[in-house]
């Protein structure tokens, strides 16, 4: 899908049309996400609206957040029997790579991404990597998992080059499209359009944690040119 005109937004476009949201806070009351049943029935519809076809529910596991898998499971079934929409909805986890995460990989006690689970979404600080970030994503890879990194335009600590080295060793990278509206600022929309152009991402999703975020996203003005080449659902939106 191409954009050519900044007279049209992204909802305008169609981009969104048969859009995988693999990455989303949409499941409630769980994480700092959707917080009422209302409001995430509310945001399921208009998904809809914009011909968005399937969404990840992807809450965060962290030590902070010690998010039950059970727990996440009972919810996603509360959330689906309230659901009348076509959408097709799917059960994630975005994980921090903390000493939780560790534990939950040694216990196969996990959410993974992707109908053949065996992807596992993960983020670290936006500041900071873990001790042993290399080390940690080797044991993802060493546990049977390809790891998915979130939203890797907003890790400050990162450079091309590290970007580049990740998804040489098989890292997965996954962009927030919220990254390329500018909510995050100037300078990690700068880095999601130069990471976009070289081809690293994977997979795309919202990271939507409230409705104001959605509409935002869709007002949002295209630049002029194919910037948004890769956004095709051949290229950039694969399934995993």
């Amino acid at each position: 899908m191409f954009c050519f005109f900044k007279n049209h937004t992204i909802g305008e476009t169609g981009i969104l049309n048969g859009l995988t949201d693999w990455h989303s806070h949409i499941l409630p009351g769980v994480d700092d996400g959707f917080r009422s049943m209302k409001d995430s029935l509310e945001a399921l519809s208009r998904y809809e609206s914009l011909g968005i076809s399937e969404v990840w529910l992807t809450p965060h596991v962290m030590e902070d957040v010690p998010n039950a898998t059970e727990v996440l499971k009972n919810r996603f079934s509360e959330l689906c029997d309230a659901y009348k929409g076509a959408l097709r909805l799917h059960l994630a986890a975005e994980y921090m790579m903390d000493s939780l995460f560790e534990r939950r990989l040694r216990d196969r006690d996990l959410l993974p991404l992707g109908t053949g689970g065996k992807h596992l979404l993960v983020e670290t600080s936006y500041f900071n990597p873990p001790a042993g970030l290399v080390e940690i994503l080797k044991s993802i890879k060493a546990a049977g998992y390809f790891p998915v990194l979130a939203h890797p335009e907003r890790y400050m600590y990162m450079d091309m080059e590290d970007y580049s080295a990740l998804t040489d060793s098989g890292v997965r990278l996954q962009l927030n499209l919220c990254s390329l509206a500018g909510m995050y600022g100037k300078e990690v929309q700068d880095k999601a359009f130069r990471l976009l152009r070289k081809g690293y991402f994977s997979i795309a999703g919202t990271d939507l944690h409230r409705l104001p975020q959605l509409e935002s996203l869709t007002k949002t003005r295209c630049l002029p040119g194919n910037i948004f080449k890769n956004l095709s659902k051949t290229d950039l939106l694969t399934t995993i």
